[in-house]
């Protein structure tokens, strides 16, 4: 047995309501959960005094890319 609602001059049906309900539930959910893409690093600036040394922070051991 169906229990009708009156909303907004029309008769829908409980069953109605309910998949209206579930359906934005599930909707809504998976689209925040939907993620977003991945944020870059952002590393602080390098404060060296030469192009060497920045070299050997950047890449640990003294490199010449």
């Amino acid at each position: 047995m169906v229990a009708y609602y009156t909303i907004a001059g029309k008769q829908v049906g409980s069953h109605v309501l309910s998949m209206a309900t579930l359906g934005a539930v599930f909707g809504i959910s998976w689209l925040s959960m939907g993620g977003s893409s991945k944020k870059t690093q952002t590393t602080p600036p390098i404060q060296a005094s030469s192009k060497d040394e920045e070299n050997f922070i950047q890449y640990g051991s003294y490199t010449d890319p």
